[in-house]
């Protein structure tokens, strides 16, 4: 090749070098799940159990409670209303946590995010009045698992509260030893076991505050 032919060939190619990007754009499309490798695979499904513990654990209730713990407990220094008092901010509490349960979400026809809790017949919305045809609304039935997630969820907010130590002083104001060991104790194994039960049997429902269905 003539000198001159090969500097002009040079010279387009620099050009061509030039104009690509320094650093290519990666598809964002989502690898199947048989091009993954084993850590892969073990490091989503565990983000995924994190997902559904982050939506049945009580965080929005347990945030409520101690808030409201030290007022209504007198900061642990309790008369009788007091523990009348607290006694009711335990049971709404609970309350909520089984509610919170059942309730599910979904895109209407134009978009918009709406909540509803679930039925037996279905899903009855709780924020307007649409109402979904009855053929969509049967994939949002109770079922027993939703009972036991209920449960569940009660059991770990119990055992949270029982981590309180103004709800404990206001319940128990000279606990004796035998008392200690249960509250230091029996909290930490039902938070093991609401953890495995719900990484083991996770929910299809995706409440308030939470990313919707796929449903």
């Amino acid at each position: 090749m003539p000198p001159a032919a090969k500097k002009m060939k040079d010279q387009e190619d620099r050009r061509e070098a030039e104009k690509q990007p320094l650093l290519r754009r990666q598809s964002t499309a989502n690898p199947g799940d048989d091009e993954l490798t084993a850590v892969q695979k073990a490091i989503a499904q565990a983000f995924q159990s994190s997902a559904h513990l982050a939506t049945l654990l009580p965080t929005g209730t347990v945030l409520a409670f101690q808030v409201l713990s030290p007022l209504f407990t007198n900061g642990g220094a309790c008369f009788a209303a007091n523990r009348y008092m607290t006694a009711g901010l335990l049971l709404l509490c609970a309350l909520s946590c089984f509610f919170l349960c059942f309730t599910d979400s979904f895109r209407d026809s134009g978009g918009k995010v709406r909540y509803g809790m679930a039925t037996f017949r279905g899903m009855l919305v709780i924020d307007g009045t649409l109402q979904l045809p009855p053929a969509e609304a049967a994939a949002y039935r109770i079922k027993l698992v939703d009972f036991l997630h209920g449960f569940m969820s009660v059991l770990v907010f119990t055992a949270i509260a029982m981590f309180d130590r103004n709800t404990v002083s206001c319940f128990y104001e000279s606990p004796s030893a035998n008392v200690e060991q249960v509250l230091l104790v029996l909290p930490v194994g039902i938070g093991v076991l609401g953890s495995a039960f719900f990484v083991a049997f996770p929910t299809t429902r995706h409440g308030l505050g939470f990313p919707l269905s796929n449903r």
